[in-house]
């Protein structure tokens, strides 16, 4: 696995401003902290739409689509959730919960940023996230090719940054 990092909520969003927008992210955090809603931000800021698969619930066809017969051959059609015309970010949430099966249909979506012959419009974003196993979470082992493909960021939980998040979202003291 890549060397990981670990930060706090407010740095998160300087990562993945610096890091995300060349390279996929894999967010690392108990449950319940709020990676979910930290990555829906950071695409708000940055200007794109945030589409989320939540990896426990898919199979691998939900990400290869279904066979279409062109002129005899065969032809996988992407879900149009994933297969956009506008840069986004792709959001894969509990990507370390689902089955072995679609995390090897992530390989080429993460990678190479295409599944079958579609391809992510120029300037998308992949980030993943996912619990850790020591906080009793629904994990599976990662396999190295899907670990080799992302950069590691442990987030850590700071009671200032959620206070500073709390004040600016309107939540009552």
């Amino acid at each position: 696995m890549n060397p990981a990092i670990t930060v706090t909520q407010k740095q998160l969003s300087e990562i993945l401003l610096n890091v995300a927008v060349v390279r996929p992210v894999f967010i690392w955090g108990a449950p319940g902290i709020g990676k979910s809603s930290l990555v829906e931000e950071f695409a708000a800021e940055v200007g794109i739409p945030c589409v989320s698969l939540l990896g426990s619930q898919l199979a691998p066809e939900d990400l290869i689509g279904v066979p279409q017969i062109i002129d005899g051959k065969s032809r996988f059609c992407p879900p149009r959730m994933i297969a956009r015309d506008e840069p986004y970010c792709l959001f894969l949430d509990e990507l370390n919960a689902c089955s072995h099966e679609v995390q090897k249909a992530f390989y080429s979506l993460i990678h190479e940023r295409r599944i079958g012959e579609y391809h992510l419009p120029e300037a998308s974003i992949v980030i993943g996230a996912g619990n850790r196993a020591q906080d009793s979470a629904i994990v599976k082992p990662m396999s190295s090719p899907l670990l080799n493909r992302m950069v590691h960021v442990h987030l850590k939980v700071s009671h200032r940054d959620w206070l500073d998040w709390a004040k600016n979202h309107d939540i009552h003291p």
